[in-house]
């Protein structure tokens, strides 16, 4: 199932069977699966602890660490669709609305190759 052929929807319905087909919606609150998507992010972060920027690369070229780096991203994911499952949220349309009010936020010919804090909007 590749990015290119498959569907958040899809992703979403395998998470929500998943989670049914072991009887753990009474788990799957928007607390739960919040921190979870927290303490996953963190064992991600983990990974890159102390790794200086110049051997990320030679970090990633390593399959072991890869694959766990892989799991990591995966996890993260797989709450996040559940959570959007509970709550009820259009993740591609939550996602495209983000990006607009960031376009607006962020306009490229302001911020083009670097980054600032942007000013408060009075």
């Amino acid at each position: 199932m590749p990015d290119q052929t498959t569907t958040v929807a899809e992703l979403r319905q395998r998470l929500a069977d998943f989670v049914a087909q072991r009887q753990w919606q009474k788990y799957h609150d928007a607390k739960n699966l919040s921190m979870s998507i927290a303490i996953e992010t963190a064992e991600l972060m983990e990974h890159f602890q102390w790794v200086r920027n110049e051997e990320l690369a030679a970090l990633l070229e390593d399959p072991d660490r890869r694959a766990e780096v892989v799991d990591e991203v995966a996890d993260i994911a797989c709450y996040l669709f559940s959570l959007a499952n509970v709550l009820g949220v259009d993740l591609s349309a939550a996602v495209e609305a983000k990006i607009a009010r960031n376009a607006v936020k962020y306009p490229v010919e302001q911020f083009r190759g670097h980054y600032s804090k942007p000013k408060r909007q009075t």
